[in-house]
């Protein structure tokens, strides 16, 4: 009869270690399957000259920063000037994915706002976005030179978590 009466306390107990627990975790940290492996292959025109595509298979050999990113997406606009101030550091080069947004839409942004990347990736579809598992915009990635994930951050960049998480590993990287 006892024992009965402990099994309620037993899982209030576990659940209580659990909940504590979760509310530990950072919320922008989001892990993904996809750190440590290679970046999804994709193949896009460029927003600002449809005319040209850019590739994964492009890219390898260097690192460089993936920015998901849309006009419509208010997150977007307050972490771009973290991204126009890390530009104008001439370092690692920022690719931005456009992410089902309108292609006038997002050319105005850029106008108004100033164009960080070294060139912007048009999905309007969103399918690129969904190989790298994309749930929300803004989210950045960070790839090195054998097309591998090394990092990602979900929700704004800062100035704090391009500074301390984002540049080290970059340094690192392009060592």
């Amino acid at each position: 009869m006892k024992a009965r009466l402990l099994w309620p306390l037993a899982i209030f107990l576990v659940l209580s270690v659990f909940l504590g627990l979760g509310l530990k975790l950072n919320p922008r940290e989001v892990p993904s399957p996809l750190i440590g492996k290679a970046a999804p292959d994709f193949e896009a025109a460029s927003l600002m000259n449809p005319d040209k595509t850019l590739r994964r298979a492009d890219l390898l050999g260097k690192v460089w920063i993936l920015n998901v990113w849309a006009s419509w997406c208010a997150p977007c606009r307050t972490e771009h000037p973290v991204f126009v101030a890390y530009a104008k550091t001439g370092g690692t080069p920022v690719y931005g994915l456009n992410y089902k947004d309108k292609r006038e839409d997002a050319l105005r942004w850029l106008g108004q706002l100033g164009n960080p990347y070294a060139d912007t990736l048009s999905d309007s579809t969103g399918r690129i976005g969904i190989n790298y598992g994309v749930y929300g915009v803004p989210e950045t990635f960070v790839v090195d030179r054998n097309g591998v994930i090394r990092y990602k951050h979900v929700g704004p960049v800062t100035m704090e978590v391009m500074r301390d998480k984002i540049e080290p590993l970059l340094r690192q990287l392009n060592a």
